[in-house]
């Protein structure tokens, strides 16, 4: 695979998507109200912009790439291993989506990491963009640890551009503002991690926003206890982000970036 056309496949599948789920949330919007709708927009967009260029410097062969090297070499567990290619690439989607899971457990739990991930906790309203709006220095982070599983793991290229897509792709939609339908919910979380699932792991309630860690299979959230079925206040009614950071002075590039670097305080 060309590292050309993995770029062109995901930036492609990221327009799509966000362009897509952008009109869906304009025709069925879960939550009416839009706080600064366009500024919060350029910002997130203008974050997750400057993170993925600096990415391109920073790892300039990322996750794919290194899945190539390592087919090549033949390094990692499922390269000594004999399965079939199918459970191969099922298998490392699994652990891949389960590591991502504890990760985000520990950015919770872990004050240092959590200065980083309050930023993308921060938004004061959740959309499409809210999913792109990342601390650069937790993107980087995310990517070493990436890089090292995909090393150790022995993921085959294919599999991390799944994983890869899966994750981007999948943030944007359950961090959205869609109404789905209350059955078509139910069915879906059953599987995967919903909008009225995650918007609750954003809720300014401590405890809310302490579960639903998963990002794009809900099985981790039921299997660890995390779960939480519905926001005590209503999913129309329920207020996201962190108190201390509802004011404009928090919706810009700038202090969303210098925030973690900032004397901490209690949410």
């Amino acid at each position: 695979m060309e590292i050309s056309t993995e770029v062109i496949i995901r930036l492609g599948g990221f327009l799509t998507v966000l362009i897509g789920i952008s009109i869906l949330e304009l025709v069925f919007p879960r939550q009416t109200r839009k706080p600064h709708h366009w500024r919060r927009w350029w910002n997130n967009l203008g974050l997750s912009t400057f993170n993925s260029l600096l990415m391109r410097f920073v790892f300039p062969c990322a996750a794919v790439c290194t899945a190539i090297v390592c087919e090549q070499k033949g390094t990692g567990l499922f390269y000594q291993i004999s399965v079939s290619s199918w459970v191969h690439i099922g298998v490392s989607l699994l652990l891949l989506d389960l590591a991502i899971y504890w990760q985000h457990v520990l950015v919770h739990k872990v004050p240092f990491l959590w200065r980083f991930h309050k930023v993308h906790h921060a938004d004061t309203f959740m959309d499409v963009s809210t999913g792109t709006r990342f601390h650069t220095i937790e993107i980087l982070t995310s990517m070493g640890l990436k890089l090292i599983l995909v090393a150790l793991i022995g993921v085959a290229p294919i599999g991390v551009l799944l994983f890869e897509l899966g994750l981007n792709l999948g943030a944007m939609f359950n961090h959205s503002n869609i109404h789905l339908p209350y059955w078509i919910d139910r069915v879906l979380r059953l599987i995967i991690v919903t909008p009225d699932m995650h918007r609750i792991h954003h809720s300014v309630h401590r405890a809310e926003h302490d579960s639903n860690y998963g990002f794009n299979l809900s099985l981790w959230d039921y299997l660890f206890r995390t779960y939480t079925p519905a926001p005590k206040e209503g999913q129309e009614k329920m207020a996201v982000g962190l108190h201390k950071y509802r004011s404009h002075q928090w919706m810009s590039i700038w202090p969303l970036f210098t925030l973690p670097f900032r004397k901490p305080d209690s949410e």
